[in-house]
């Protein structure tokens, strides 16, 4: 597509997706090729953490500086509950101690793998 710049991780088998996108001054990703879904952690925290690690290296490897960019996430959880708020919650102030994005909060019958709980999509602000 014209006027966007796609990326995907070195040595990444899964040339079905791009791990993020430029557009403009925009970057937009995240998921670990790394990280199968055998390895997928089944405990909502942990895979909760896992997403935000993810996010970071989609955001670092598209050339950005990781979550101190983020200004917009939209997460989707199966299922939404408390355990899963407090644990995005805990990772918002982890990974950004210095500001609070917009945040949408999906509740949804299903994601892409069986045991996938949590799915973050996030926009990050890079004016290079």
């Amino acid at each position: 597509m014209s006027g966007l710049q796609f990326y995907s991780y070195n040595g990444s088998a899964l040339a079905t997706a791009s791990s993020a996108l430029v557009r403009a001054d925009t970057l937009v990703g995240g998921w670990d090729p790394s990280k199968s879904s055998a390895t997928c952690p089944r405990e909502i925290n942990a895979q909760i953490d896992q997403a935000f690690e993810n996010v970071d290296l989609a955001l670092k490897t598209a050339g950005g500086k990781g979550w101190e960019q983020v200004y917009k996430v939209r997460s989707y959880h199966v299922p939404i509950n408390g355990e899963a708020l407090e644990a995005m919650v805990r990772n918002f102030k982890k990974w950004m101690p210095n500001h609070a994005p917009l945040w949408t909060c999906v509740g949804v019958p299903r994601l892409g793998e069986d045991d996938m709980r949590v799915e973050i999509e996030v926009e990050a602000h890079d004016p290079k």
